[in-house]
């Protein structure tokens, strides 16, 4: 361990005080392997399982775009475990030469010098340009002018179905795209729901909400900021909101999950399952279960969520490229990093075999992108993405996302009047907000 000035001491206490704030306990961490050979570039992810496989398929496809550097990963526990370590080690200057981070957490780590910026000419010699992203996604990058965050993917909230059924059902284009018209209000998408379950001989859509600490919160976001609204959060509050447009977007959630054509009382895990042996024909969640689903069904459909409420707007994160705080940070070394992320972003076709929309688009113009189904089907999702409100509570494992879905979970299970469970959610956000911000 290295001795902390006082300035370390407080900004530690700071981070200390985030993790808190977002429900999780502090833990030791480690020093950062930043000793050694000089042409290794230390990265910390939180990508186990079969995307931890495939990161590692990305650097070794990525390897002749970096000559002579090697990327040695170390995997850690994801949610607040893994915030906390880079947290904690960001700010006594010990983390990794670049980490993975959501980039819906960047707002409570760039304000407090937890991460360094990202050196923009850098970028540009290897190839990597703000013009190389959606412009919703890059927005996410900026704090008071400079880029904090490189972003690798876009992993939206979207729509799975089984062709099939929904071709039965009338609901496909002619190519095979999901019709969009027919979910583009909230008694058509109702209605599409009833055509789905009839088509099946069983049920429409599944939506997996009970007990999550997160599934509520993503449904209803992407479509309050459907309806042209957004939640105003400044400093110490009160928060300003519509709470009739969240009452309307409550009240279409719990007819979606009404126990008629479309069930009503499932977890994650049977969301899942209902869909992937059939006993619903459409379901609601993250592109990441591509993997799930194809294994079940090899001509398994995708398309982005529907506009129900007439904008445009999907929920969704980034999985994004940070630099840990390191006041000495060598310059060959620096160098080294951004020419590695360079190239692991070239590289994103591979990483695209998880369903997740590589973030540089360069990738996603390519005919081979354009071969990917159903990836291909969804990939505009990522021109109307909306991430959580950027401030230092909110985000991706987050304490606030678990007690908004508290609070839908009331509506959509327990009978909770809609108006009230609006109400409901902005007390929990004026509490939030009136915690003082570690920044």
């Amino acid at each position: 361990m290295v001795d902390l000035s006082r300035r370390d001491v407080l900004r530690a206490s700071l981070a200390s005080a985030a993790v808190l704030a977002a429900g999780g306990t502090l833990t030791g961490c480690g020093t950062a392997a930043a000793a050694g050979d000089p042409r290794t570039v230390h990265l910390w992810d939180l990508f186990s399982g079969a995307d931890g496989v495939l990161l590692n398929d990305l650097l070794r496809t990525a390897r002749p775009d970096m000559p002579g550097t090697h990327v040695e990963r170390t995997v850690l526990e994801w949610g607040t475990p893994y915030y906390t370590k880079l947290a904690m080690a960001s700010a006594g200057g010990r983390g990794p030469d670049v980490a993975i981070a959501h980039m819906s957490r960047l707002a409570g780590y760039a304000p407090t010098g937890l991460v360094d910026p990202w050196d923009s000419d850098l970028l540009a010699e290897f190839g990597v340009r703000e013009e190389d992203f959606a412009d919703a996604v890059w927005r996410r990058t900026q704090y008071r002018g400079r880029t904090y965050a490189v972003p690798l993917d876009t992993h939206p909230f979207i729509v799975f179905f089984h062709p099939a059924v929904a071709r039965k059902a009338g609901l496909l284009t002619g190519d095979g795209a999901l019709d969009q018209e027919a979910f583009s209000s909230p008694a058509r998408f109702l209605e599409a729901g009833r055509e789905l379950a009839k088509a099946s001989g069983k049920q429409g859509v599944s939506f997996g909400y009970v007990n999550d600490t997160a599934q509520g919160w993503r449904l209803f976001y992407g479509l309050y900021r459907q309806t042209g609204n957004d939640f105003a959060l400044p400093e110490g509050g009160p928060v300003t909101a519509d709470a009739d447009a969240m009452a309307e977007v409550i009240a279409f959630m719990a007819k979606l999950v009404d126990g008629r054509a479309n069930p009503r009382r499932l977890d994650y895990p049977a969301a899942l399952a209902s869909f992937t042996n059939g006993q619903t024909a459409m379901t609601l969640t993250g592109e990441w279960e591509l993997g799930t689903f194809r294994a079940a069904d090899p001509k398994v459909g995708a398309a982005p969520f529907p506009t129900v409420f007439g904008t445009p707007a999907i929920y969704a994160d980034s999985h994004s490229f940070v630099l840990p705080r390191h006041p000495g940070r060598n310059a060959a070394q620096r160098r080294r990093t951004h020419q590695a992320v360079a190239a692991i972003l070239k590289a994103g076709q591979i990483w695209a075999k998880a369903g997740h929309i590589p973030a540089y688009e360069p990738v996603t113009r390519t005919r081979a992108y354009a071969r990917l189904e159903p990836q291909s089907r969804y990939a505009r999702a990522a021109d109307h993405v909306v991430l959580d409100p950027a401030v230092w509570f909110t985000g991706a494992g987050s304490d606030f996302q678990n007690a908004m879905s508290q609070v839908l979970q009331q509506a959509l299970l327990d009978g909770l009047a809609p108006d009230r469970a609006a109400r409901a959610m902005i007390k929990r956000i004026n509490t939030a907000l009136s915690r003082p911000s570690p920044a």
